[in-house]
């Protein structure tokens, strides 16, 4: 099974940026996707960003696009989230998440994963 773990939330004010960090143990080698997802109390899991391991494609939620990249370190088996010009309604906990049934589409939905970090808080401040 492949173990995830987030770091690098914190506080920021409107217009800042956060570098998020997924760290993947275990059988990374199944994974063919990760991502980051997020979500706000009452809501629903939201697909902010994901990366296609095996041919390096990226996906973005509409509402990140061009603030957002998401990013791969093969060698340290780390994928991180850059946010940038950061919003309020960006405010969320944010989840790392990976498949392992070698699938990466639909990219940016919740069904398409099956192991998940514990999450990291990321607040913007207007």
């Amino acid at each position: 099974q492949v173990q995830l773990v987030e770091s690098g939330g914190g506080s920021v004010q409107a217009g800042g940026s956060l570098r998020l960090s997924c760290l993947a143990s275990g059988a990374t080698y199944s994974s063919r996707c990760m991502a980051w997802f997020r979500q706000t109390p009452g809501e629903e899991r939201e697909g902010v960003a994901a990366l296609d391991k095996s041919g390096g494609n990226t996906y973005y939620a509409d509402s990140v696009k061009g603030r957002f990249t998401i990013s791969q370190d093969n060698a340290n088996n780390t994928v991180y989230l850059q946010m940038n010009s950061l919003k309020p309604e960006d405010t969320a906990i944010y989840y790392c998440a990976a498949d392992s049934k070698g699938i990466c589409y639909p990219a940016l939905r919740v069904r398409t994963y099956n192991r998940w970090g514990q999450g990291t808080q990321v607040t913007v401040s207007s």
